[in-house]
């Protein structure tokens, strides 16, 4: 968890759900992160609440801030520039920073070094559903890299640079096209040479095809390190951490991982934790709970705290808090578009449609 010390108060609703709903039987480590020093108080309230034992790191002062080869007036200019015009986060130089550092610096921190798998959680997060399975050991199992809840289209004003800059490197470096790369790309229809003109337009790559804005988004992720540590997408970084992105638009780390991924991995490889509530801000995913899977009589799960909500046919959670009423409130069109690959039944055009709206 990356969180500041005024973020007690939001950290501690986030560990005592992930306790109560996962943590409480596997007992993890969290390893808490700060670009300061932290207050004692964090420390201490952190201490007496995570169950598998609480570290706390100062990220380096080198893995925090503008990288050496940027010029920092040009930088803040462009910051300044991002929040006149009303780019969400875009005049925040710390959001900037944190961007980047979850883009690259976070994998190869010295603090993370002995984990191959890690579980991204944020400040005021819950989680609305028993997950009695450990989700490192059946990634592993099943030769998964990345685990997501919740895919949303990017706001387009954050980075119209970013996928020309990744689709640049995948056509230098020769990478095959991949279904999970299709998943993310809508070619022009337009004819030639007019569609290779439109590769002068934001989120196009050199031959005019767009990126449908469709992303993982990264507040939550449960993943492996050693894929983010690779040559391969350690390599992307420093090419766009180059391009300077990061400071002259707000390029997310969100749509950074989730292009590498489309690049990089077959889909397979790439796994929704469909049966996992969460929420973050307004964003949910809550499953309904699955016929007769709720344990009732299990002496390990217990029944403490747990209210028995109604279970449905096509339910499939564990003692979710939410009724099942509504799976999530976001559009579907972005979830549908990057499971799509995995699925045997493809959506029609109608579908696609309707998926807007779900």
């Amino acid at each position: 968890m990356l969180a500041r010390n005024h973020e007690v108060e939001k950290a501690l609703r986030t560990v005592i759900s992930i306790e109560k709903h996962f943590n409480r039987w596997f007992h993890y480590p969290i390893v808490f992160l700060n670009d300061e020093d932290w207050d004692p108080e964090f420390v201490s309230t952190m201490n007496e609440t995570v169950s598998g034992g609480a570290k706390f790191e100062v990220i380096p002062k080198e893995e925090w801030g503008f990288p050496a080869n940027i010029n920092q007036d040009r930088a803040r200019e462009a910051i300044n520039r991002q929040g006149q015009q009303g780019v969400l986060y875009g005049g925040l130089e710390s959001y900037h920073h944190m961007c980047r550092f979850y883009s690259g610096k976070f994998y190869t921190l010295k603090a993370l070094k002995e984990y191959k798998w890690y579980w991204r959680i944020e400040p005021d997060v819950e989680f609305y559903c028993a997950l009695t399975y450990d989700p490192f050991v059946e990634m592993a199992k099943h030769e998964k890299v990345y685990g997501f809840t919740v895919a949303l289209p990017k706001e387009p004003a954050t980075c119209p640079g970013l996928f020309r800059a990744v689709a640049d490197w995948k056509e230098e470096q020769d990478y095959r096209t991949t279904e999970l790369w299709k998943a993310m790309v809508s070619p022009s229809w337009l004819p030639w040479p007019i569609r290779k003109m439109m590769s002068g337009l934001g989120h196009r790559d050199g031959r005019g095809d767009g990126w449908n804005l469709c992303h993982y988004w990264s507040n939550f992720e449960i993943a492996s390190l050693d894929f983010f540590r690779s040559n391969a997408y350690q390599d992307l970084f420093e090419r766009l951490d180059e391009r300077g992105g990061f400071y002259e638009e707000r390029w997310g780390d969100a749509p950074v991982h989730s292009l590498a991924l489309a690049m990089l991995l077959d889909s397979h490889k790439v796994h929704h934790f469909e049966d996992i509530g969460y929420r973050h801000d307004w964003y949910f995913q809550c499953p309904a709970n699955a016929p007769g899977g709720q344990l009732l009589q299990s002496e390990v799960l217990g029944a403490a705290a747990f209210e028995v909500r109604e279970e449905r046919e096509d339910g499939i959670g564990c003692r979710c808090e939410c009724d099942g009423s509504r799976t999530r409130n976001h559009a579907s069109y972005c979830l549908n578009r990057l499971t799509q690959p995995n699925k045997s039944r493809r959506l029609g055009t109608l579908g696609w449609v309707r998926s807007w709206w779900a």
